[in-house]
């Protein structure tokens, strides 16, 4: 995700409440987890609120959505990240970051943006792990919630 004017900043991801900007938030995350493409299961961890840098907490604030992905077999991670790399620009996302990690583990990380969904994901492939799995962290931009009402965090 780039804001407007380049500049860096968390663009504007328009005015909700922030429990339907969670819903959509974990619309986005599902939708990602079709994009996988291979038998599974996710992890059942809800959204949460953050602020946004520099922005009043009170009236401003941003979703983010942990989940981890775990295959039904270690061997069906092989090729996973390669294809989300392929079938996630058909899909709006702009692939921006995408390689190994300098963990000792040396994960294969992708990072994306959705610009038109003011959304990001980052999703690391760690395949050394006793469970192996794909952990995900999805972000929105910076919501704003309606005239009064307060950020509900959660």
């Amino acid at each position: 995700m780039t804001d407007a004017n380049g500049s860096g900043d968390i663009p504007s991801a328009g005015t909700m409440t922030s429990e339907a900007a969670a819903d959509k938030t974990e619309k986005v995350s599902s939708e990602i987890y079709d994009l996988i493409g291979i038998k599974g299961k996710a992890s059942n961890s809800g959204a949460g609120v953050s602020e946004c840098s520099g922005k009043d907490p009170e009236k401003y604030f941003q979703i983010f959505h942990p989940w981890s992905f775990y295959p039904a077999s270690a061997d069906q991670l092989d090729g996973v990240m390669k294809r989300l790399k392929v079938e996630l620009p058909k899909h709006g996302w702009k692939v921006v970051e995408y390689g190994l990690d300098t963990s000792k583990n040396k994960n294969l990380n992708l990072t994306a943006g959705n610009d038109a969904k003011k959304y990001s994901v980052n999703i690391v492939q760690m395949q050394k792990r006793d469970k192996p799995k794909l952990s995900l962290m999805v972000v929105s931009g910076c919501y704003q919630v309606p005239d009064g009402v307060k950020v509900e965090r959660f």
